[in-house]
């Protein structure tokens, strides 16, 4: 009786090292992965803010050599990351090339070229300048780690021939209002004077942009826009119903997704699946 509690620590125990770290950085439903997620989301959040401060010059004269000190301990504690998922995951080529690998890769990628090209030209430093912007991506790396952002990405995927379809529609009928707005409005002074600034004003007219830098003076330019800005209640309402019938379509399959694969740790497979949807994986009960 005395070791009865303790029985499941053997198994626990024969489990490697790659193992276990596998099963916190994947699995975010385990004691240890959430607060792994919780920990890099803050990480990934706090380096964010730092990009966007040191664009403010004013900032950057005065905490400059702060933000370079923390840019470069976001940027190891990432670049571990990223090595220890190339590490855990059975196939790295496959995770370093799906589109997390990628966002994991670019987001520590600037920071380093600073060290590659430490002498370079004006012109060079200015192309290092705009490549650290990429650091911008780590933005995305929250999505792998919020809670349920799986299902709004699964969505828009599932929903992308609806919205093609939608978005194709809208351009035409952007180019057809465009045309009339031009042979409208053409030598009138209200700034129609070619097709594509009449699709122009057309696509501002439909999405209630507004700008009022191109208005139709024309009775029949003034009735088109008024056809056109009705037209924008589509451009709103009937996207927004495909991903919302999508969302729910993809929270009813919700429960039944099983874990990550071990092979490049891409989640959303069906729970009698035997191997990965993406790699071929053999998948573990």
């Amino acid at each position: 009786m005395k070791d009865s509690p303790s029985s499941p620590e053997p198994e626990e125990d024969s489990r490697s090292a790659k193992e276990k770290i596998w099963e916190v950085i994947f699995e975010a439903d385990t004691f240890w992965g959430k607060r792994f997620d919780v920990v890099l989301l803050w990480l990934i959040l706090a380096s964010v803010v730092v990009v966007m401060l040191e664009s403010v010059e004013s900032i950057k004269s005065q905490y400059g050599q702060l933000f370079l000190v923390l840019e470069w301990i976001f940027t190891i504690l990432f670049t571990i990351e990223y090595v220890l998922r190339l590490w855990v995951v059975r196939k790295p080529l496959r995770y370093a090339f799906s589109f997390f690998g990628i966002v994991d890769f670019l987001s520590c990628l600037p920071t380093y070229l600073t060290l590659l090209l430490p002498g370079a030209g004006v012109q060079s430093l200015l192309v290092i300048r705009i490549l650290r912007l990429l650091r911008m991506f780590r933005i995305l790396k929250m999505v792998h780690h919020v809670r349920g952002a799986n299902l709004l990405v699964r969505s828009i995927y599932a929903s992308r021939a609806k919205i093609t379809v939608f978005l194709m529609a809208m351009a035409i009928f952007a180019a057809i209002m465009g045309t009339l707005a031009y042979l409208f409005e053409k030598g009138q002074g209200g700034g129609i004077n070619s097709i594509p600034t009449g699709i122009y004003w057309a696509v501002v007219t439909m999405t209630t942009l507004g700008y009022g830098d191109v208005t139709p003076v024309t009775i029949l330019g003034k009735c088109l826009t008024v056809v056109t800005s009705l037209s924008g209640f589509a451009v709103i309402a009937v996207p927004t119903g495909i991903f919302v019938s999508e969302v729910a379509n993809a929270r009813e399959r919700e429960e039944d997704l099983n874990d990550a694969c071990p092979g490049c740790g891409s989640n959303g497979h069906l729970p009698d699946a035997k191997f990965c949807r993406k790699c071929g994986e053999g998948l573990e009960d």
